[in-house]
């Protein structure tokens, strides 16, 4: 009987183990774009963001961080430019406000294609203050910052940004406008914990003449490669180029089940719970910590 158990165990452990390789071993690509629209005015000092719109659909993205945008702005004709921008490309806007300014607001932005499931807008230090905004979908994070112009702020915002992808366990992915080149002390502590992916070698400032790239997209960790990166050659609608990448994204989140059941974290539960084996094979207590096969599915604790 001892011996049947533990083949019993030795038979889930490997379907689990199977099945976890199966869905660990999943990626799905996505076409990330990073631009600085200067709200809307382009090298020429002319407000177009139907021109800076053309540019998004020839790149065709999945989903773009937008920094120097305005909301409701004098300046930029009291538009909502998220929202123009979102209507024009047919994807899903999302604002977020770093700044009051002229009765409106002034700050970044997500384009996606998807809808997000959760958004935070968190703030970042600043002469002009500044924020990030961090976009949550099915299977990955999105998040877009414009960074401050002093070092000292910029590397306080390094520190909040590692801090925030830290909590997911989604892929993190991130871009921006970071106003640090790729030797600066930001982009070396950044190293630490993102990896880039597009090419920084490759200037993406001024628009007309680049002599400096201080455009970036990043991934935390190593849940990501890139397939492909670009600087689109657009040397007028604004006064940044559009940094795009397309990435291979691992899916992390398929056949993984976050257990909900409360009796699992009671011991005095744990006789009219069904088996729990780890990957070995091994019976192991319900409410010990880890990835579990279950009733057939894997669970994580």
């Amino acid at each position: 009987m001892a011996m049947r158990t533990r083949l019993l165990c030795l038979a889930l452990a490997c379907a689990g183990l199977f099945a976890a390789h199966k869905a660990w071993g999943q990626f799905f690509q996505q076409r990330i774009m990073s631009y600085n629209i200067r709200h809307g005015a382009g090298m020429d000092n002319v407000l177009d963001l139907a021109r800076q719109a053309d540019v998004i659909n020839a790149a065709k993205p999945d989903i773009v961080g937008l920094q120097e945008v305005d909301s409701i702005v004098p300046r930029s004709e009291r538009m909502d430019e998220t929202r123009r921008l979102a209507r024009a490309c047919g994807m899903y806007g999302t604002f977020g406000k770093a700044i009051p300014l002229s009765g409106g607001g002034y700050g970044v932005a997500i384009l996606s294609k998807e809808e997000p499931l959760s958004v935070k807008n968190i703030p970042l230090p600043g002469k002009e203050k500044r924020t990030l905004l961090v976009c949550e979908f099915e299977k990955y994070v999105f998040a877009c910052t414009h960074l401050d112009l002093e070092e000292e702020n910029r590397l306080t915002s390094a520190d909040i940004i590692i801090e925030e992808a830290d909590q997911w366990e989604k892929p993190f992915l991130i871009c921006g406008d970071w106003n640090d080149e790729p030797s600066s002390k930001l982009i070396t502590k950044l190293k630490k914990s993102f990896v880039f992916l597009n090419d920084i070698s490759k200037s993406t400032y001024p628009a007309d003449k680049p002599t400096k790239c201080i455009d970036y997209i990043a991934v935390k960790g190593r849940t990501a490669v890139k397939l492909t990166t670009e600087v689109i050659n657009e040397p007028v609608a604004s006064d940044h180029r559009p940094v795009v990448v397309l990435a291979s994204v691992k899916d992390l989140g398929d056949g993984v089940e976050t257990i909900q059941d409360e009796d699992l974290l009671d011991e005095s539960a744990d006789e009219n719970l069904a088996p729990v084996f780890d990957l070995s094979g091994r019976c192991v207590r319900p409410n010990a910590k880890g990835i579990y096969i279950k009733n057939g599915k894997k669970l994580l604790k």
